[in-house]
């Protein structure tokens, strides 16, 4: 079934306690967004909560999208406040719910996060990824390119750290 994308659904106490179900799930399946299984509700609250902040200030935007009134994806555009990069943003935290993943709701979000970033007026997107995970090759399957490689800055664990890799979308 197809998710049903919403930019900047109103963000409710429900929809806020799914941000964080769906957080730790898409963890603790082993998704490389911003923590290292196992997590629990409580450890993601605080980070989803800064993300709702964000939005609420007008300092980032959310693409969720939506399986029968429930969360199943999302990715944050996150804006710059430094003048000459304005023109641009950083898309982060891109996840899709583990029992909707090989479905092509990855790209679907990605292609609803690109079409919101031109409504924005925003001329490109850049993300950071954590090498060894296929991650580049599925962004680069969508337009995305390396731009960057920062060797060793992510430490899953002791004795495996990772590349961060940067990727870039023109949009223009």
């Amino acid at each position: 079934m197809a998710l049903r994308f919403t930019l900047d659904p109103e963000l409710t106490a429900d929809l806020r306690n799914q941000l964080v179900t769906l957080w730790t799930d898409v963890t603790n399946a082993g998704g490389a967004v911003g923590f290292v299984p196992p997590v629990t509700a409580a450890d993601v609250a605080p980070q989803a909560q800064g993300r709702c902040e964000a939005i609420a200030e007008g300092r980032a935007h959310l693409i969720a999208g939506f399986e029968d009134g429930r969360l199943a994806a999302t990715a944050f555009i996150a804006l710059n406040n430094h003048r000459l990069m304005g023109h641009w943003a950083w898309l982060y935290t891109v996840m899709v719910d583990p029992a909707h993943q090989g479905r092509g709701h990855g790209a679907e979000l990605l292609r609803e996060a690109e079409n919101a970033a031109r409504e924005l007026g925003l001329e490109g997107l850049r993300l950071t990824c954590r090498s060894g995970m296929g991650l580049d090759r599925f962004y680069a399957s969508v337009g995305y390119k390396e731009v960057g490689r920062t060797p060793g800055a992510i430490r899953v664990a002791a004795g495996d750290d990772r590349d961060e890799l940067t990727m870039w979308l023109p949009l223009l």
